[in-house]
């Protein structure tokens, strides 16, 4: 509801006083008196006011005159662009392009400039600049002098790139507001590409912060990364500071980079950030490991680590060691020592006590339809060269599940299901020997009944008679061979 200085405004305004009109105007502008903002309105009693200061002056009126003067600068503050459907906006739209055109260096002259522009080039304005194509078609000779009366949108517009790029090059206060239109009017992909430049070629904060506006994902996170910096490890960074660093590089993650997801784990641990939360640090941060940051799969697969007597997971372990294993694969240093402790590592199979037994398998192997092994045999031999190869025991040979042995990183011997006592291991896949020991095996054991292989007992007598015949069959060969080697 109006208030009663405001009714009275308005009573004075509709007796035909040009102060109470002008009044009107700044209270339909800035909201005085409880009054809606409706620029369409001021320019109406903007209007009514100029024509009532044009008709009780005897004298010529012109741009210069007090009166009028004080008028126009009213009206360099009503945003023309939000008056088009006002019936007063052929005052506003002649009255803008005189002060424009005026030879002059004069905040009006460039406010003027600045509101034309805004109007006529704004991508913002698409819906006014379709309209304003038809009403200049009925109305541009009436409201413009002769200069600007021939031209049509198009040309208008080309007069408004020119004023907005005088306020782009100039020291008005419409500077910053031009330069932020001209890149927005800007190819993003020239935009982006020329902002980050100036960025990276002079450190322009305007620049950085520019490029973060319009969607560049690394200016978005750099400008996250300098807004979380912390001094030292005192952690002095404050809560507001770490807001708007939250902001930018969740931005940043959401176009997936990692080194955002990483830090903004970082800002959630930190206990000044009024968001703190542990939880949701541990998401960031199995986000960041998703996507390949170093040491985010270190800290997940650590975090791993130390609980997993309480994950449930059938071998305790595997999980942490494949976060651990992702970050050693990317050198970080923690990451191969904490390796160690988790995964067993035997790179060297010719130091295992299955090594000659192997190397007669693998001669078997290469050999298997010309000796005319049988299936079980021949699956018996890949085992042993597996055992050589990852150093297993006898009972691991003889009992692991060949065809679920291998993991991305690691080799996982479980033999529970038959020795329950037994604790699984898990050895790590370290040479290209290993893989290729395992994926000729895989091509054996796929597809073949689980139960061909028999029971324990029937696979000792197979070993046994594998391992003879092995022996008496290709050990005088192998030996041969690795004294030629030698010699």
């Amino acid at each position: 509801m109006a208030s009663r200085e405001f009714l009275k405004i308005l009573s004075s305004a509709r007796l035909g006083d040009v102060l109470a009109q002008q009044k009107l105007t700044d209270a339909y502008l800035t909201g005085a008196f409880k009054t809606p903002i409706q620029p369409a309105n001021a320019l109406i009693w903007l209007e009514k006011s100029y024509l009532l200061i044009q008709n009780q002056i005897s004298e010529r009126v012109n741009s210069k005159s007090p009166e009028i003067l004080k008028v126009f600068q009213q009206l360099a503050t009503i945003p023309l662009a939000q008056t088009f459907n006002s019936p007063a906006f052929h005052f506003g739209w002649k009255s803008f392009w005189q002060l424009a055109e005026a030879k002059s260096e004069s905040s009006l002259t460039f406010a003027a400039k600045w509101q034309l522009a805004d109007l006529l080039i704004n991508p913002s304005n698409q819906e006014v600049q379709l309209q304003l194509v038809d009403w200049l078609k009925k109305n541009n000779s009436t409201t413009l002098g002769e200069k600007l009366a021939s031209l049509e949108f198009n040309g208008l517009q080309k007069i408004a790139r020119h004023y907005l790029q005088e306020l782009a090059d100039g020291s008005s206060e419409f500077e910053k507001q031009a330069k932020d239109l001209l890149i927005k009017l800007q190819p993003k992909n020239e935009a982006l590409s020329g902002l980050w430049n100036t960025w990276l070629d002079s450190q322009n904060e305007y620049a950085l912060a520019q490029a973060a506006e319009l969607g560049l994902t690394a200016a978005k996170l750099t400008l996250g990364l300098r807004l979380a910096q912390f001094e030292g490890n005192k952690e002095s960074k404050s809560n507001a500071s770490l807001k708007k660093a939250a902001y930018w590089l969740q931005l940043a993650a959401k176009d997936g980079d990692r080194n955002a997801w990483y830090t903004l784990g970082e800002i959630y641990r930190r206990p000044q950030f009024s968001g703190y939360s542990a939880a949701e640090s541990d998401r960031c941060f199995d986000r960041a490991a998703d996507l390949g940051h170093p040491q985010a799969q270190l800290r997940k697969g650590a975090n791993l680590w130390r609980k997993r007597e309480k994950i449930e997971e059938k071998v305790l372990g595997l999980q942490a060691s494949y976060w651990v294993w992702q970050a050693s694969q990317q050198d970080v240093p923690e990451a191969k020592e904490l390796l160690r402790k988790i995964l067993v590592s035997c790179p060297h199979p010719e130091k295992n006590d299955w090594h000659k037994l192997a190397q007669c398998a693998d001669h078997a192997i290469n050999h298997h339809a010309e000796h005319k092994l049988d299936l079980e045999w021949l699956m018996l031999c890949h085992r042993i060269v597996i055992a050589n190869q990852f150093n297993l025991s006898k009972a691991e040979l003889l009992l692991s599940e060949v065809s679920q042995l291998q993991h991305e990183h690691c080799v996982v011997v479980d033999i529970r299901w038959e020795l329950p006592k037994i604790l699984p291991r898990l050895i790590q896949i370290e040479t290209t020997q290993q893989r290729r020991a395992l994926l000729a095996a895989g091509k054996v054991f796929a597809g073949t009944d689980p139960d061909i292989e028999g029971n324990l007992r029937q696979r000792r007598y197979r070993f046994d008679q594998v391992t003879d015949w092995l022996s008496a069959t290709f050990s005088k060969n192998l030996k041969i061979q690795t004294d030629t080697e030698l010699a």
